[in-house]
């Protein structure tokens, strides 16, 4: 069995927005161990444990020399990056772990929309076209020309 490697370069912040960059190549099992406090050192101290920003990478080479690049730049470099993808710096993995709630109802009480008479005009017509409408009584349907 071939496994597709991934590796991760992430950034994680608090809820004062302190910011840790790393690179892992399971970035779900990463994240919980930030979020539970698994992970000691400063990442612990300051409660690091929302990922802010993520990027995706085949080979770990990639990986590590994104990060280094992210690392040398200065405090705002690094905020303009996550700004650029997430401006209000939400929890990406927020929703990981939840369970998933299909689109598609299955039950036979299903309703549709009721479409009305005059159907969706498209976009591209005149309205000064259109020579008559239809106007709809309760008892029946009158033509208006």
């Amino acid at each position: 069995m071939n496994r597709e490697w991934r590796f991760w370069v992430y950034i994680m912040a608090s809820k004062s927005r302190r910011i840790y960059t790393g690179v892992t190549n399971d970035i779900e099992r990463h994240v919980l161990e930030h979020k539970h406090g698994e992970i000691g050192g400063f990442t612990q101290r300051y409660r690091i444990n929302r990922l802010v920003y993520r990027e995706r990478f085949h080979y770990i080479d990639n990986a590590i020399a994104r990060e280094k690049e992210i690392k040398s730049w200065d405090r705002g470099k690094r905020v303009a990056l996550i700004e650029s993808v997430n401006p209000t710096w939400e929890d990406l993995s927020l929703e990981w772990g939840k369970p998933v709630e299909l689109l598609h109802s299955s039950g036979a009480d299903e309703k549709q929309i009721p479409r009305g008479l005059n159907p969706a005009r498209d976009d591209n017509s005149n309205p000064l076209d259109i020579v008559s409408e239809a106007l709809f009584d309760k008892k029946h349907l009158v033509t208006k020309t």
